[in-house]
């Protein structure tokens, strides 16, 4: 049933974006964690385990979160989210050793984070079923920016009062900014459309659409298919997000302070390819966004593989960013459309173990490669060069399987 009502949907989206922006935070870890090592005396692996944990469970509360999103508990989500994720920047900010963190950073605040990140794109996909690139792609930029925002703050606050007192400040900063920010949060009403807008009908669709749950999701082959392209697109730019810096001083001379500048190049490239690829799938199609994403990706992968100045690395990493920031800004809305609403919130959760592949191989894959060559990241660069025109040609077996799907289903019709 479609539902056609009023409402400020608009002010729901920037809610939303300034919710992830405080979530996106997470990925502003790099900031606090030398100064750890400090405090605790404990080596810089030690400290980083606290954001691989964090990572590594990300699918688990994007699938809880997604849960409560189908329930029509997409506020519910926010609050208990986001409760959880400030008080886990606090806790941290009072750990006394490094296992603390695992449990405060990479537990707590990192469920907290997913929940609320799953809530925030969940809801968006059901408020702008005519523009569902362009709203995710905004939504998703407030999270991918939230580095961005929180990076200069946060050094500000460990320069002034230490490391432990600014992960304090923080989490009640996001704790009051979350939680006010709720106020203005409205779960999407089942079958929301916007006041003028119908759906576009397709040819054999039943009456109420297409609604699969995740268990017969994972019957299909075309959510392999889907969960692969995510993680594909994803790899190159998990792979610089991890190392741009050290690429900058180590392969193009950059010293630390000008490397860092460039990280947060790549790092508003990212955001903005989010918008821009978002608002562009809707206008060409998801399949031809994701065939042109990938060959750029390549491009520019051969482009910093061969390139000795720094231009040449500053075009890359700006390519990649945007490129990296579009899967993120697409694959939102390519779950939605091929497996529904209804239970989107946990789908996507479990779509997500594409992007947590990503997030797995990518930074070990390029320094694996850098550490066998003399801390060269170039064989790097050709190795997601390659793994890119894998994804283009996957782009096509995509592409058949919707042929096929829709030439079936017009079969039974007929």
């Amino acid at each position: 049933m479609i539902v056609n009502m009023e409402l400020n949907r608009w002010r729901i989206l920037i809610a939303s974006t300034l919710i992830n922006i405080c979530v996106g935070a997470v990925y502003a870890f790099s900031i606090f964690a030398l100064p750890l090592t400090n405090v605790f005396n404990a080596t810089m692996p030690e400290i980083m385990m606290a954001f691989t944990i964090n990572a590594a469970i990300s699918p688990i509360p994007m699938i809880l979160g997604g849960k409560l999103v189908d329930k029509g508990g997409a506020k519910t989500a926010i609050i208990l989210g986001g409760s959880m994720f400030g008080i886990g920047f606090i806790l941290s900010g009072l750990a006394t050793a490094p296992w603390m963190l695992y449990i405060t950073y990479g537990l707590i605040a990192g469920i907290g984070q997913g929940v609320v990140y799953s809530a925030t794109i969940g809801n968006t996909v059901k408020l702008f079923p005519d523009k569902r690139g362009l709203g995710t792609g905004i939504v998703t930029a407030g999270y991918g920016g939230g580095t961005i925002v929180i990076a200069p703050i946060a050094n500000a606050l460990i320069t002034n009062n230490g490391v432990q007192s600014a992960l304090v400040t923080l989490g009640i900063v996001f704790l009051v900014v979350i939680l006010g920010a709720s106020f203005f949060f409205q779960a999407a009403p089942v079958g929301y459309a916007p006041k003028g807008w119908t759906p576009p009908v397709v040819a054999g669709a039943k009456k109420n659409g297409v609604n699969i749950p995740w268990n017969e999701m994972l019957k299909k082959p075309i959510f392999y298919v889907i969960a692969s392209l995510f993680l594909i697109g994803a790899l190159s730019g998990m792979m610089v997000t991890s190392n741009a810096s050290v690429i900058g001083q180590t392969m193009f001379g950059l010293s630390a302070a000008t490397a860092a500048l460039y990280v947060s190049l790549y790092s508003l490239s990212n955001c903005l390819g989010r918008v821009f690829w978002g608002a562009i799938s809707d206008k060409i199609g998801r399949t031809k966004c994701l065939m042109v994403i990938y060959i750029v990706i390549a491009a520019m992968m051969l482009t910093i593989a061969l390139s000795t100045s720094v231009l040449g690395f500053a075009v890359a990493i700006v390519g990649i960013g945007l490129c990296f920031g579009g899967t993120m800004g697409i694959f939102p809305s390519i779950v939605g459309e091929k497996f529904g609403m209804k239970y989107y919130g946990v789908n996507y959760g479990v779509t997500f173990i594409g992007y947590s592949g990503a997030a797995f191989f990518g930074p070990r894959i390029a320094n694996s490669v850098a550490a066998a060559n003399s801390g060269s990241f170039t064989n790097a660069f050709y190795i997601a060069l390659v793994i890119s025109l894998i994804g283009f040609a996957l782009t096509f077996v995509f592409k058949a399987m919707e042929n096929k799907k829709s030439t079936t289903t017009i079969s039974k019709i007929a």
